[in-house]
């Protein structure tokens, strides 16, 4: 694969925060960033090179995209994968369509982390109401959850017995789902792994992950696990990615079971909420790892420097009026690193930015992380 250097114009779709993040690494490796995103006010277009404000499949925009870009990515999974198919014809993209075609299908996700050779929860794939009618004994008490554009515990219905999955069902639309059987699960992780070809491979310290009301709410690095079950996190993301042939950065959810075993959740197609720890903690964050892997670069060290949490700061931190939080105690503290979106609109549940407190250690980390989530 060609080398791609600076100043060479990259493309990005989507302009949110992760949009915001990959521009800002991009421009300080120098390279140029052209955003498509609809939203006249997208955080990445802040800062890019170039704002095509367009819908994601407009023909124009895209063809302005292919024509000027040497490179494209996307920032989230939702994208037309059709449209980043096109965009292939005339220029390198990175992750492919196919790949993001996979994430973007639960039913199809699945089925390619079992052709990996890897767990996942039991489950069964539904795509319409007779799938529901024989004995789902195996898959419940379960999460029924839509096949497609769920995400932050969206188009998820908790059911216990058989007449409740087929009543979440049909309140779903009848769309396609999968009902998946609840596990015992003691905790949370993901692995973050770039990929350029098979001989170029990085992954990312292993994050325990914490979650509220479905939406991430801290990541704790290192994960609080056994080093030889991180090591699997890590082993089994990068198998995920060889067997998708996966070229940029791709991140995996893992539920850790009771008994210590894994099972992949699901995953994502782009650096990750939970990989934002990588901006202050590692020698490569994983937005200059999606530039690189885009771009035909090797891989980046990803050795973590400092112990560090995560912690999401969501619209709920907002005064009903708009007002801004008590940003001086995260200010004033030396070892804290706040980090906001430039979003206009603070809205409850809305991904407004987070902050990283960095320590000696996770335990001093995480007990200063959340004394200060109190404070704001």
């Amino acid at each position: 694969m060609r080398a791609i250097l600076p100043p060479a114009m990259l493309g990005i779709l989507g302009g949110g925060q992760l949009g915001r993040m990959f521009v800002t690494a991009a421009k300080r490796m120098g390279y140029r960033v052209t955003v498509l995103d609809p939203d006249a006010n997208a955080p990445a277009a802040e800062f890019a090179d170039v704002h095509l404000c367009a819908p994601f499949d407009d023909a124009a925009a895209l063809k302005t995209l292919a024509d000027s870009c040497a490179a494209v990515t996307t920032e989230f999974e939702n994208v037309n994968a059709d449209a980043m198919r096109q965009l292939a014809k005339t220029t390198r993209v990175s992750p492919s369509g196919d790949c993001v075609a996979i994430a973007q299908d639960r039913i199809a996700e699945k089925s390619w982390v079992r052709k990996a050779g890897l767990p996942t929860a039991p489950y069964l794939a539904l795509e319409q109401a007779a799938d529901l009618a024989g004995d789902l004994a195996d898959y419940l008490p379960g999460i029924l959850k839509t096949a497609r554009l769920g995400y932050d515990g969206k188009g998820q219905v908790r059911v216990k017995t058989a007449d409740e999955a087929r009543e979440a069902f049909a309140s779903l639309g009848g769309q396609a789902c999968v009902l998946e059987k609840m596990l015992d699960l003691k905790l949370e992780v993901s692995a973050i792994v770039t990929r350029v070809s098979t001989a170029q491979v990085a992954v990312f310290p292993v994050a325990e992950n914490i979650h509220k009301d479905g939406i991430l709410d801290e990541s704790i690095v290192p994960a609080r696990i056994a080093p030889e079950l991180a090591a699997r996190a890590q082993q089994y993301a990068m198998q995920l990615a060889e067997a998708l042939d996966y070229v940029g950065v791709l991140a995996v959810e893992f539920f850790v079971l009771g008994d210590d075993s894994l099972v992949v959740n699901e995953i994502a197609p782009r650096p990750h909420n939970s990989g934002h720890y990588t901006i202050d903690a590692c020698a490569t964050d994983q937005y200059q790892q999606q530039v690189r892997a885009m771009c035909g670069l090797l891989p980046g060290k990803t050795d973590l420097l400092s112990p560090i949490v995560m912690v999401n700061l969501l619209g709920d931190v907002w005064g009903e009026d708009g007002g801004e939080p008590n940003w001086s105690v995260l200010m004033e503290a030396p070892n804290t690193q706040l980090h906001l979106y430039g979003k206009k609109q603070a809205r409850v549940g809305r991904k407004m930015g987070h902050y990283c407190v960095l320590a000696a250690g996770v335990d001093d980390a995480l007990e200063q992380a959340r004394a200060l989530k109190d404070t704001l």
